[in-house]
């Protein structure tokens, strides 16, 4: 199957899921917390049905944030890894920065991704082969080669935890809590460079640094090492995510900072 066929895959079912989205209201939609306090809600269920149903053709593995994780993926050599509502606190808050994700995996490299954000109208696809599009048009990350004056992408926790990491250095700081957006904006250019020492999942990154593959950046884990996915269990030893030009002025920041206390 070639790329191209794997990207039309990936926007039937990005639009299939925002379609599905629209059926429900976040002031209205059912919604449970996980032992994590992380939300989930009837839309994220809805969305992981259709692509469930959608996505997989027989031989393919299946990995999903809200599917029971079935270990007999990590025999498939292409795996679909998938976050139904990545952003689902911002969703309910009324924050446009939740999308759908869909990653896949051929021999735990991620090979193709896309990411839809369905209140602000962005589809976002990508592969190392083909390049990164936003609504059809080709993106790339920034030329920015420097970190003063550049815009670091963060969430709400890492303000709280770790502010003196990222306030008053020279760079910008943009608060975006969900993390797939946060990939699609680096990979279009619209942002620098994002880190994080703590644990990802893969539903978060796969889709995410496919684009940031073909949209000309690096995503890494947080040492610089190259990222496996359809992995037991499912998650990577940090992210980080640049443009290229930067990317060096970046590793030479976060090497200088302090190693938080076991």
């Amino acid at each position: 199957m070639s790329r191209d066929e794997d990207l039309a895959r990936i926007k039937h079912a990005l639009l299939e899921g925002g379609d599905v989205l629209a059926r429900f209201s976040p002031s209205a939609v059912g919604v449970r917390y996980k032992a994590t306090n992380s939300p989930v809600t009837e839309a994220d269920m809805a969305v992981d049905r259709m692509l469930r149903a959608t996505l997989p053709s027989a031989d393919e593995g299946w990995l999903s944030e809200e599917s029971p994780d079935d270990r007999a993926r990590l025999t498939c050599r292409r795996v679909w890894i998938v976050d139904p509502l990545d952003g689902t606190r911002e969703f309910l808050e009324g924050i446009p920065h939740w999308t759908v994700a869909i990653g896949l995996a051929e021999h735990g490299d991620v090979v193709a991704g896309g990411v839809y954000n369905p209140s602000t109208h962005e589809l976002f696809l990508g592969t190392r082969e083909t390049g990164t599009t936003l609504n059809g048009e080709p993106v790339h990350v920034s030329a920015q080669a420097s970190l003063t004056g550049a815009t670091v992408l963060t969430n709400r926790w890492a303000l709280r935890k770790r502010p003196a990491e990222l306030e008053r250095k020279g760079f910008a700081i943009r608060k975006v809590d969900a993390l797939a957006y946060s990939l699609a904006l680096i990979a279009c250019g619209r942002a620098d460079a994002l880190w994080s020492r703590s644990p990802k999942a893969e539903w978060d990154t796969a889709a995410g640094v496919a684009l940031i593959a073909g949209a000309g950046g690096i995503a890494t884990d947080y040492q610089g090492r190259p990222l496996r996915f359809n992995a037991w269990p499912p998650r990577g030893p940090g992210l980080l995510a640049t443009s290229t030009a930067i990317r060096a002025d970046v590793r030479r920041f976060i090497a200088r900072l302090p190693r938080p206390r076991s």
